[in-house]
């Protein structure tokens, strides 16, 4: 429901943060609201931009007390349980993309998801990602970018699902660090809650494992798959203190 809007009790729990945490962002003015007679009130759409874009930017601590108390928010029962045996497909790895431009990267990796089987729109999630880029765009430092549609679009694809597609050559995908990216993952996602939980655990995958060189190096799409699947565990089987 991209309309819906919420107040700050549930834009706390939603995000899994304290109400005074609410409060400071909102007295700070980083967090989208409006004041409506005296009541603040958050557009959903808007606090689900936000805050995929509020994870892309936490490390260490931060991120990994997000990721726990995400975990019952995303109807998963335990916080250290593997997610991406259900997402990734070895339809939707990629280990050679052509592209060249943020564009054509973006056509790509939605071209792949297609593969799946699991895409209703193709040109609906093209245009759903390059709104996304153009709101803010997902590259983190690093070389790695986390694509996902600009809202939870259920009508676009019929189950969630994760891609991954690496670049011959790198592309200027907008990082903060100035440089260049070659990994690119599409995180799309049927459940807001599941997608901020999930691109929180890949972002610690990215962080904690030392992931990028190997996923860099990885022969063909086998070798990813196994990769993540690992990087996964070595993540869900240390708890955060």
């Amino acid at each position: 429901m991209p309309y819906r809007t919420l107040n700050a009790d549930e834009v706390s729990r939603y995000l899994s943060l304290t109400r005074a945490d609410i409060d400071q962002l909102v007295k700070a003015g980083t967090i989208p609201f409006e004041q409506r007679g005296g009541r603040l009130v958050f557009r959903k759409a808007e606090i689900d931009a936000w805050a995929s874009q509020r994870i892309l930017t936490l490390s260490g601590q931060p991120l990994a007390d997000f990721h726990r108390n995400s975990s019952p928010q995303a109807r998963m029962p335990r916080p250290h349980e593997p997610i991406l045996p259900g997402l990734l497909q070895h339809e939707g790895l990629a280990t050679e993309l052509t592209a060249k431009t943020r564009a054509s990267v973006v056509r790509d990796l939605a071209a792949l998801a297609d593969r799946t089987g699991l895409v209703c729109d193709l040109p609906g999630l093209v245009a759903s990602l390059l709104a996304r880029e153009e709101l803010c765009p997902t590259a983190m430092p690093g070389g790695v970018a986390f694509l996902h549609p600009r809202q939870v679009q259920p009508d676009l694809f019929l189950d969630s699902f994760l891609i991954f597609g690496r670049t011959i050559q790198p592309i200027h995908f907008g990082a903060p660090d100035g440089q260049p990216t070659r990994l690119f993952f599409l995180l799309c996602c049927q459940d807001d809650r599941l997608h901020l939980h999930t691109l929180a655990r890949l972002c610690m995958m990215m962080q904690k494992a030392d992931l990028s060189e190997t996923l860099l190096n990885a022969a063909d799409g086998a070798a990813v798959h196994a990769a993540l699947l690992a990087a996964e565990q070595v993540v869900i089987q240390v708890p955060a203190r």
